[in-house]
């Protein structure tokens, strides 16, 4: 197992006003470290925090929270958003993606410009991540 240093944490408002902060939270983050592939990156955290404003209980009251994380574990940059979960809603690819429509490609963006993506939920929320590679 490899061992993750934690480049930043913030928590953040469950509305869509929070996800252009969220995108320069990470590219002074990613700059910082000499990270190369920020466009990348922002991309898919602004898709990630999206869908959780949007499909979470986080994003379904006045006062939810979203948690942007972080890390690196030297080979991989490990990013993630914690949100309140839903028990409506699981993250899943359409088996279908048109590039031209404005929704429904945000997991599918996840898992074509990642090298690794993934989710898990419990009593406490949901955590959606994805990696790339250093």
């Amino acid at each position: 197992m490899r061992t993750m240093t934690l480049l930043g944490a913030v928590d953040l408002p469950a509305r869509t006003s929070s996800v252009p902060v969220a995108r320069a939270f990470v590219r002074r983050l990613l700059d910082a470290a000499g990270f190369k592939e920020i466009e990348h990156v922002e991309l898919l955290v602004s898709e990630l925090l999206a869908n959780a404003v949007r499909y979470s209980d986080s994003g379904r009251g006045a006062y939810g929270v979203m948690r942007l994380v972080v890390s690196d574990n030297g080979h991989a940059l490990h990013v993630e958003v914690i949100d309140g979960g839903s028990a409506g809603a699981i993250p899943q690819i359409p088996e279908q993606v048109d590039p031209l429509q404005e929704n429904g490609r945000g997991l599918w963006l996840v898992r074509e410009l990642s090298s690794s993506w993934g989710w898990e939920q419990d009593e406490a929320g949901r955590s959606v991540w994805f990696e790339v590679p250093r």
